[in-house]
C-alpha cells in the first residue's frame, strides 16, 4: 500500500510539473505575448506582488467568507431536503420537479437578479452559492437514503428498533458516502457561484480581481485569481476526501 500511494503521488507530481513546464514553453516560445497567455513564472510573481500589497489576502478573505456562509447554509438545507424527499413520497413528488429544474438550469444566470435584490454585498454572493449547491447535495442525500438495504431495515424492525434508531444507526451511515460526494461536488459549484456573482458586481473578492485584471488586459493578475481559485478547490476537495476516509472508512475510493 505504501509503495502504491508513493507511486501515485509521484505520478501526480510529475503530471503537475510537466503541465506547468508545457504551459511555460507555450507561453514563451509559441504564443510569445503575455497579453494573450501569461506564463506560470509571471503568474507566480504576480501572486507574490499581490500578496505583499495585501490585495490578494483581502480578496481571498472576502470570497472565502461568502463561500463559507453560502456552503454552510446550502449543506444544512440540502441534506434536510434530501432526507424529506427520501422519507415522504408526497414531498418527493411535490419537490422533485423543482429540484430537477433548478439543478439542470444554468442558475448562474440569476446572479444579476440576486444583486438587484441584495445589492453587491455579501448576501447576493451567498444566495448565488446556495442556489447552485443546494440541489446537488439534496439529490445525493436522497439517493443515499434510498440505497439503504430494505432487508437491513426489516432486520432492525424485527429487533424492535424505532424509526429514530433505524435512521441514526442505519439510514444515516448508509447515506454518508453519498452526502460527502454531494458536498465534494458542491465545492466546485459553490466556487463558481461566488466568482460569477462577483464578476457581475462586487467591491472585493477573487471574482472582482479577475474582472478588474481582464478590463486592464492584465493576464498575469487574471490568471493569479484563477490559480488561487483552482488551488482552493483542490484543497477543499482533498479535505472532504480525508473526511470520507475517516468517517466512512468502509467506503473505498
Amino acid at each position: 500500500m505504501f509503495v502504491f500511494i508513493t507511486h501515485r503521488r509521484i505520478v501526480q507530481l510529475l503530471s503537475i510539473v510537466g503541465g506547468f513546464l508545457l504551459w511555460e514553453g507555450l507561453s514563451r516560445f509559441v504564443v510569445g505575448n503575455g497579453l494573450f497567455l501569461a506564463a506560470p513564472s509571471q503568474i507566480a510573481r504576480e501572486i507574490v506582488k499581490l500578496t505583499i500589497s495585501g490585495r490578494l489576502g483581502h480578496d481571498v478573505a472576502v470570497s472565502a467568507l461568502e463561500f463559507a456562509v453560502g456552503f454552510a447554509i446550502s449543506s444544512v438545507l440540502g441534506i434536510a431536503l434530501g432526507f424529506v424527499m427520501a422519507s415522504n413520497e408526497t414531498a418527493k413528488e411535490a419537490s422533485e420537479p423543482w429540484v430537477q429544474a433548478f439543478n439542470a438550469t444554468p442558475t448562474v444566470a440569476l446572479a444579476p437578479l440576486f444583486i438587484l435584490w441584495a445589492g453587491i454585498g455579501i448576501w447576493s454572493k451567498v444566495m448565488m452559492v446556495v442556489i447552485v449547491v443546494i440541489f446537488t447535495i439534496a439529490i445525493n442525500t436522497e439517493a443515499g437514503i434510498r440505497m439503504t438495504s430494505p432487508r437491513l431495515i426489516e432486520t432492525f424492525r424485527s429487533f424492535g428498533a424505532t424509526r429514530a434508531q433505524i435512521f441514526l444507526k442505519l439510514s444515516l451511515p448508509s447515506a454518508l458516502p453519498f452526502i460527502l460526494a454531494g458536498l465534494k461536488l458542491g465545492v466546485g459549484r459553490g466556487l463558481i457561484g461566488v466568482v460569477v456573482a462577483e464578476l457581475f458586481g462586487a467591491r472585493a473578492g477573487l471574482g472582482n480581481l479577475i474582472s478588474e485584471s481582464a478590463a486592464n488586459f492584465d493576464m498575469a493578475g487574471l490568471f493569479a485569481g484563477v490559480v488561487v481559485l483552482a488551488a482552493a478547490g483542490v484543497g477543499l476537495t482533498a479535505v472532504f476526501r480525508w473526511l470520507e476516509h475517516h468517517i466512512v472508512p468502509w467506503h473505498g475510493d
